[in-house]
């Protein structure tokens, strides 16, 4: 059955005394989104279109200009993401959508090869509740068997571009995930109860997200996105001397991956870096982390 209940308490005044890798005080999650070509348009028998960077239209013509701006995320901007991040030896999580994996398959094997972490975003980069509940199904089935065909590897989770009230059931019963990132919720990992079985969140933030280059009011220029991220840790990290945390940083490469953004990226990657005590891992870590040492805490919700 959908979840009908919200908790508004979480941890409360009884947080976990977390102790993460190396005693770092935050735990970095860089994620890349890899939508592109899993969009919806008109080309792939949608009744809307997804125009420019991101902002949905309600009618039925394909935007050649916007699927454009798609097509260099996956053809320029993906690559330059890869070589920052292996300049800098740290290591992403891929939320990827099955389709835009099926469109790009050498840049699936790739991400693969250089160690990021794949996650499944769907097959179409749609938000799961304008699917019927089959559907719904159909899609994370579809999304697992485009990340075998492509990588060789099933996704270790699953992230939506927006859930439904079935959404982390039909995950759970479908198998083979450790985790959902489904909630904005936490600073730090926790469990609910999906139909009687324990289940691993591990929260993902909007606010430290490049997304906000194509929103209004958003970030106006890259050093905009860096501040935003360097306030975010420098927050964390204080509170993260008595109370290790957890920051998400969501990257798509379509946005950040643009010449006059990626410095914004770097920046902060290097920023981070000059720090004692900061671990940049990728989620699956995190979650691995979290079920060894802290699988004994009650779920917080269902």
């Amino acid at each position: 059955m959908p979840n009908t209940t919200r908790d508004f308490v979480g941890y409360g005044t009884h947080r976990p005394n977390v102790v993460w890798p190396g005693n770092a005080r935050v735990a970095i999650s860089l994620v890349l989104n890899f939508e592109e070509g899993a969009e919806r348009t008109p080309l792939y028998g949608d009744n809307v279109v997804i125009a420019g960077e991101g902002n949905v239209v309600d009618e039925a013509r394909r935007d050649l200009q916007g699927e454009s701006i798609f097509d260099y995320g996956s053809r320029v901007a993906f690559w330059r993401l890869m070589d920052l991040f292996d300049r800098y030896e740290v290591k992403a999580t891929v939320f990827g959508c099955g389709m835009a994996l099926e469109h790009n398959p050498e840049a699936a094997r790739e991400f693969i090869a250089r160690g990021h972490e794949p996650v499944a975003h769907g097959h179409r980069y749609a938000p799961m509740y304008t699917f019927t509940r089959d559907q719904e199904r159909e899609q994370i089935r579809k999304a697992v068997e485009a990340f075998k065909h492509t990588t060789g590897q099933r996704p270790d989770a699953w992230y939506s571009s927006g859930h439904s009230e079935h959404t982390r059931e039909l995950v759970v019963e479908e198998g083979g995930f450790t985790y959902d990132s489904d909630s904005y919720a936490e600073d730090i990992p926790y469990f609910v109860m999906v139909n009687e079985k324990k289940w691993l969140v591990i929260p993902y933030n909007l606010d430290t997200n490049d997304m906000k280059f194509r929103l209004s009011p958003g970030y106006s220029e890259p050093h905009d996105f860096f501040l935003q991220l360097k306030n975010a840790f420098d927050c964390l990290y204080e509170e993260g001397a008595t109370q290790p945390k957890m920051m998400s940083v969501g990257l798509h490469a379509r946005l950040s991956g643009r010449p006059a953004r990626i410095e914004a990226v770097e920046h902060f990657i290097r920023y981070a870096k000059g720090f004692p005590r900061v671990w940049f891992a990728r989620r699956i870590e995190i979650a691995h982390w979290w079920l060894d040492r802290y699988g004994h805490l009650d779920p917080l919700g269902s």
